[in-house]
């Protein structure tokens, strides 16, 4: 599952390589999830306490009460807390982003962006 994760992910970002489309809403609501494709940037975002490290907490969080709604996330999650990520409620980050993530990090574990790349 993180494989896939990471990997869908990096291919979802490729298409935002150009600073023109950096400002768009899909785009910034990944920032958080850079988190979970680096974990030395989630080490430092919790040694900070960043906004994004705790924007990724939160999600972790809501993604943990959409497992009946979306069954992968119960694995994913899984493999996310033996790697030491888990959610958290800090209250910080709008339900309608929270709804979006879900559903791109779905789209993710759903190979809608799978490519044949590797993931660490």
């Amino acid at each position: 599952m993180y494989r896939i994760f990471c990997e869908s992910y990096d291919n979802y970002i490729s298409q935002y390589y150009d600073t023109a489309f950096q400002n768009e809403y899909r785009f910034k609501l990944t920032k958080p999830l850079k988190l979970i494709r680096d974990p030395e940037e989630y080490k430092a975002g919790e040694k900070n306490n960043t906004l994004e490290y705790r924007q990724l907490r939160d999600l972790l969080f809501y993604m943990q009460k959409q497992i009946e709604i979306y069954p992968k996330l119960k694995a994913f999650l899984w493999t996310l807390e033996s790697r030491g990520l888990k959610g958290h409620y800090y209250g910080i980050v709008p339900e309608e982003d929270l709804i979006e993530q879900v559903k791109l990090v779905n789209m993710f574990l759903n190979l809608l962006y799978w490519d044949n790349k590797t993931c660490n």
